[in-house]
């Protein structure tokens, strides 16, 4: 009986976890849908690089750092652009939840990576588009897609 319930509570957990893993054409189709090429100087491939190494595509994904946490398909940090209620310092530039950064519509996630692109550090905010992206050809994020 115990494991029926343990089988139970996390088909639950699961089946309202709401992740979706995005191919690189759907996720490119959205993003250049919201106007994200060229958005602030940075080509669409460049957003498809960042939320790869980021998230993998993946709408739910969550790192917890020790001190903060990075939530969603682009990595959304909590100390500095989103409120999860838990981070000390918190000033929630984007003025949005975390938790609703954790979904399948990612056009609140698609606000907040503007608003912070717009900062004087652009994408140079996130340590995996410094690492992988920057400076590099990032076509292959895009080729392949009919956009």
């Amino acid at each position: 009986m115990r494991s029926l319930l343990s089988l139970i509570l996390l088909a639950f957990f699961f089946g309202n976890s709401e992740a979706k893993v995005n191919t690189k054409c759907e996720l490119a189709k959205v993003l250049q849908n919201a106007g994200l090429d060229g958005y602030n100087g940075y080509s669409l491939a460049n957003w498809m690089c960042l939320s790869y190494y980021e998230s993998r595509y993946t709408t739910n994904a969550l790192y917890d750092n020790g001190w903060s946490r990075d939530y969603g398909i682009f990595q959304i940090n909590s100390y500095w652009w989103c409120n999860d209620g838990k981070t000390s310092g918190n000033v929630s530039a984007c003025s949005v939840s975390c938790t609703s950064l954790m979904n399948d519509d990612i056009s609140d996630d698609i606000v907040c990576a503007k608003r912070v692109v717009r900062d004087p550090n652009g994408m140079g905010a996130w340590v995996a588009w410094n690492n992988y992206c920057k400076n590099k050809d990032v076509s292959s994020f895009v080729s392949g897609c009919s956009l």
